[in-house]
């Protein structure tokens, strides 16, 4: 029997998920990921993984197309066989002030940052086995954002917190564990502005990289986290403190 590990994250190309994408890759497993632009990042990416000696699947999917969520999944299951950690990290950050907040930035923030987040896992825990791993990347905003215009983008982060707490009891009798990872100011493409001006306000002075938050997700992924599900872990630089 085949115990090669398989992982699915969710929103792979680019910045967390690249490294969380590589980790996984590094702790021995198999890795797909979906990217919904920068084709030549994610072709990237899957030959970094392959010489390293796994394999690598890029599927172009966009997280707020509920047929494209469960066609990944499915595409994940058929290339490589089964599935054990899938990791949803897709989202989008829009920021506005509540006076001026457009409804299409709400609509799109509420798709990808919520629905696509339950769908994604819904589809993914559909085809995985008992003893399963599902990582969400959050935000430390779900706490506290300290940043006018950034209610909506918090609103979807506190979402995911509790959807997370809640859907640990659903998955719980399969032993599959569900936890929350809520990074503060790192420094990808999607938040490098925002994150530099807020440097000041953590107390490390300095801003998160991407590899700090993927050794997190390895380690949700991994055996020793086995009696953990349901929480959120916040990794901020002590923004929140």
């Amino acid at each position: 029997m085949n115990d090669q590990k398989i992982a699915l994250v969710f929103g792979g190309s680019r910045g967390i998920g690249a490294a969380i994408v590589q980790r996984l890759a590094d702790d021995g497993h198999d890795v797909a990921f979906t990217y919904v632009s920068r084709e030549d990042r994610a072709r990237e990416l899957v030959a970094r993984v392959e010489q390293g000696g796994s394999r690598a699947l890029a599927i172009h999917a966009d997280s707020a197309d509920p047929t494209a969520i469960t066609a990944a999944v499915d595409e994940t299951v058929n290339t490589f066989g089964r599935l054990d950690v899938v990791v949803v990290n897709a989202g989008v950050l829009r920021l506005g002030n509540i006076d001026g907040y457009r409804l299409e930035d709400l609509d799109q923030t509420l798709a990808v940052n919520v629905r696509g987040v339950f769908l994604a896992i819904q589809a993914a825990v559909a085809r995985m086995g008992e003893g399963g791993r599902v990582i969400t990347i959050g935000s430390n905003t779900a706490v506290r954002s300290g940043h006018v215009g950034s209610s909506v983008y918090a609103m979807s982060k506190a979402a995911v917190a509790t959807m997370v707490q809640n859907l640990a009891l659903d998955l719980a009798p399969r032993q599959i564990t569900i936890n929350n990872i809520q990074p503060g100011p790192t420094l990808t493409d999607m938040t490098a502005e925002l994150a530099e001006a807020t440097r000041k306000f953590v107390p490390l002075n300095r801003l998160g990289q991407p590899d700090e938050i993927a050794s997190l997700a390895s380690w949700l992924a991994g055996k020793q986290a086995g009696y953990m599900t349901g929480s959120s872990l916040t990794i901020d630089g002590g923004f929140v403190a």
